[in-house]
């Protein structure tokens, strides 16, 4: 990410957390018909409409606030109304790209409105939170990815870091073919010849983890505490955060934030894709290994 975009980015996000802080401080509106989050003006329409929490986003999900930014009562007939549910699910997309496939998009709005409709909801799981973030790896600017999950703490919840990404650590860890893995091993009867044949292990470290077993898997959210600690790993800022949700039957989806003009803006769905329950089990093991 450039600079520029990123300073535009910190910058709108500072405007959005001012404004809602002046909300929670009963501040109220400000008494102008146009208002500027970062370098985007917006009237106070837009404003009502961009869904500027992911908060906000579930519960308009759900059908559980509506477009205006009204929390709706459970007790209100309108509440989780199938139709009116199907309205706001259809401006929580981003137009700019689901404009153009209106079927796909139809298609989830119907499946997810049934009688047996699926609602998201905070403790449910199955939903996490993609961090890119700039640290700085001996002496250099670096990009990890941290991916965060809800877990339950007492009456209450937490984030916490799941796993991360970070190119460095899977160069360590290159996947190797089958036939160069079968070359690395240790013969059955070695330890009648207590074990004078493992110096092959250390002989080539760069390819020490195929002699572990075959369930073995790198850890590297281990080696991200461990560099941490080290003091080879120091954090710098947060570039950009997006959430992919799997709580969906039958699908998947990824939030990401719009910061721009008109009522199309703030949390929206930016990737959509029919993923039967039976294929997401792979997947979800990069998020909750």
């Amino acid at each position: 990410m450039k600079i520029d975009d990123r300073r535009q980015k910190t910058e709108g996000r500072r405007g959005l957390v001012l404004l809602l802080l002046a909300v929670l401080l009963g501040l109220g509106t400000l008494p102008v018909s146009a208002q500027s989050i970062g370098n985007v003006q917006m009237d106070e329409a837009d404003l009502y409409a961009m869904t500027k929490q992911m908060g906000q986003f579930i519960r308009r999900f759900n059908y559980e606030e509506d477009q205006f930014g009204y929390k709706i009562n459970p007790k209100d007939p309108s509440y989780h109304n199938r139709e009116k549910r199907q309205q706001s699910l259809a401006i929580l997309f981003d137009q700019q790209t689901y404009g153009n496939q209106p079927d796909l998009q139809r298609f989830f709005i119907e499946d997810v409105t049934q009688d047996d409709s699926t609602f998201m909801t905070f403790l449910g799981g199955r939903w996490y939170s993609e961090v890119s973030a700039t640290f700085k790896y001996k002496g250099k600017d670096v990009s990890i990815i941290m991916i965060l999950g809800v877990e339950k703490e007492g009456l209450g919840s937490k984030w916490v870091l799941n796993n991360i990404y970070f190119s460095e650590f899977n160069k360590l860890f290159p996947t190797g073919e089958i036939s160069e893995k079968e070359k690395h091993f240790l013969h059955p009867l070695s330890h009648e010849l207590d074990f004078m044949n493992i110096y092959k292990i250390f002989k080539e470290p760069e390819v020490i983890e195929y002699y572990a077993s075959k369930d073995f898997v790198p850890d590297y959210l281990t080696l991200f505490f461990y560099e941490i600690k080290r003091g080879n790993l120091v954090f710098q800022n947060v570039d950009t955060v997006k959430f992919h949700v799997f709580q969906i039957k039958d699908w998947y989806f990824e939030v990401s934030w719009f910061n721009r003009n008109g009522n199309n803006a703030g949390w929206l769905i930016s990737n959509l894709i029919y993923l039967p329950e039976k294929d997401k089990k792979d997947l979800i093991k990069f998020y909750q290994p």
